[in-house]
């Protein structure tokens, strides 16, 4: 029996999380390390099924692993991995190392200890982050929909008591008011997303019934429902198939987030720490828009087809409104919260344009949204720190005081506007391309998003980073060696993927084909419009048969 890779890439993040939960209160320090290791761990089994993964190779997924687990139900312990979800993976695992090191202070206990200002248990903040990781890679890995769909509500409870717990009140003045909105954003959240879950869990146990009426046994394997509506065994009435859709797509629109089910994502990364804030919209949001991949277009091929339309309006929605409330914003992290959610908007955008540069752009986009926003946001938090304010009206002059903390924060935001040379920049060309090649209106409209960003993002570092050297930022410290630690490597692979993205896209490409097969999908043929000229073919070389020719 071979090794379990899938499983113990999921398994020793969650033995990390209980082994650091059960140190010592004294044992802050070792607490650190400890989260570290395991992260590090993790991160190296990513690796080994990444080098593992043949891309191209025969059958959806690889490294499988299939066991009975509540057999009256049909549920099964089943995991396998196609590209996208590789991919992802190797995300996840990448960040949390520099999650962890960038939040090394974030739990530190406070100097002083009053009611309104307790100690926060640093065992706890690196247990949970590792939770987080377990639970995410385990959704990615998962091919039994009632499987994925355990952990995809599980993940909230960590996540949680990292928002209201651990939150980040800079200048929002006073403990008992940060407190407060901690609390509030942390339960928005959690109601946000634990609606969206209700209504999956009915879509689920519809999904079920469907199979056990027409298939005489119920089942939740992903691949063997689409495999019995391939083979004809399964048809799935087309008014059921579109309620089941909508109960899958609502969850994973709320997680997203998708226009107009975003608006917890704002508060919450708004009152987290900076470390948690990548969390939140670099890992666990990508949950959302590979569930749409794997679990909506595969299992509802003709409902996604049917909902496109709306929900590329929606997505249009989100890239324009989410851009041009980015640049309203006052507050560091919630520009970036916002400029987030346009993103998102292309990603889906770019999944129901039904096409494989658009769903590629997609897969590629949400590898490289990872790596960018969690490039920018943690330069924001050391940033943020150092001042005491989220604020950008209380900065400026910052990049003669600390010019590579500016240098790192302007080649994040760059890469946050998709700037050729960047990996992003690929991602979002692919998209566009992808969408303008089926809807042609939706992809000339979305571009609007191009221009806002850099809007946002050069007008935040005008204001933050140049002018005048105010007074509260003259003793600023520039990186320090942990600080460069962690964001030397996310600002290598950005130039590195924006130069050569090849790597990922060899990964990506087989799975994404293999979608859009399932959905009987496939990509418009180009139009080719061939002026002909007075008195000889096109441009007077070429005869007018020659042209029908060349057009066709």
């Amino acid at each position: 029996m071979s090794f379990p890779l899938l499983t113990a890439a999921a398994v020793v993040p969650a033995i990390g999380a209980i082994a650091t939960a059960a140190l010592p209160a004294a044992k802050r320090t070792a607490a650190k390390w400890l989260a570290l290791l395991f992260s590090l761990a993790t991160f190296a089994l990513a690796l080994v099924i990444a080098f593992r993964f043949e891309p191209g190779a025969k059958g959806p997924y690889q490294l499988t692993e299939s066991h009975a687990w509540i057999r009256d139900f049909g549920v099964r312990y089943e995991l396998g991995v196609d590209g996208i979800a590789v991919a992802l993976i190797a995300l996840t695992a990448l960040l949390i190392p520099f999650v962890i090191l960038a939040g090394w202070h974030d739990a530190d206990p406070l100097e002083e200890a009053t009611p309104n200002r307790r100690w926060r248990p640093t065992q706890g903040f690196f247990a949970l982050i590792l939770a987080v990781e377990a639970m995410v890679v385990i959704s990615f890995e998962a091919t039994d929909v009632f499987l994925f769909y355990i952990f995809f509500e599980a993940m909230l409870i960590p996540m949680y008591f990292l928002i209201g717990g651990f939150g980040d009140g800079a200048g929002q003045g006073g403990e008992e008011r940060t407190a407060g909105r901690r609390s509030y954003a942390a339960v928005k959240f959690l109601l946000y997303n634990l609606a969206g879950g209700l209504i999956m869990l009915a879509a689920v146990i519809g999904l079920y019934a469907v199979t056990a009426d027409q298939l005489g046994t119920g089942t939740f394997s992903l691949q063997q429902i689409v495999e019995a509506r391939a083979a004809g065994k399964l048809d799935i009435a087309t008014g059921t198939e579109r309620l089941l859709f909508l109960g899958f797509f609502f969850a994973f629109a709320v997680k997203a987030p998708l226009w107009p089910l975003h608006t917890w994502l704002p508060g919450a990364m708004g009152e987290s720490t900076s470390p948690v804030a990548v969390l939140i919209t670099a890992v666990v949001d990508k949950v959302g828009t590979f569930a749409m991949l794997r679990f909506c277009l595969q299992l509802f091929p003709e409902a996604s087809s049917w909902a496109t339309p709306v929900i590329l309006v929606l997505a249009l929605i989100s890239i324009v409104y989410g851009a041009l409330l980015a640049v309203a914003q006052r507050d560091i992290k919630r520009l970036i919260a916002y400029a987030s959610i346009s993103h998102f908007g292309f990603i889906i955008m770019g999944i129901f344009a039904m096409t494989s540069q658009g769903q590629g752009g997609a897969t590629l986009y949400m590898v490289n949204h990872g790596i960018s926003t969690a490039a920018l946001m943690l330069v924001a938090g050391f940033l943020i720190s150092r001042r005491g304010s989220r604020l950008i009206a209380d900065f400026g002059g910052v990049q003669k005081v600390a010019p590579i903390l500016a240098g790192t924060f302007l080649i994040g935001g760059l890469a946050t506007l998709s700037l050729p040379g960047l990996a992003p920049f690929i991602s979002e060309f692919l998209v566009l391309v992808g969408t303008f090649s089926r809807y042609p209106v939706i992809g000339i409209l979305a571009t609007l998003g191009i221009v806002l960003a850099a809007l946002y993002v050069l007008v935040l570092y005008q204001r933050t980073m140049t002018g005048p050297v105010k007074a509260e930022v003259k003793s600023m410290p520039d990186l320090r060696v942990r600080e460069l630690v962690v964001v030397a490597p996310l600002i290598a692979l950005l130039i590195f993927l924006g130069v050569y993205p090849k790597p990922l896209t060899d990964i990506v490409n087989p799975a994404v084909d293999h979608t859009l097969s399932v959905v009987d999908k496939k990509d418009p043929k180009p139009t080719v419009q061939v002026n002909a000229v007075p008195g000889g073919g096109r441009h007077g070389h070429a005869a007018p048969d020659q042209d029908v020719e060349a057009a066709k």
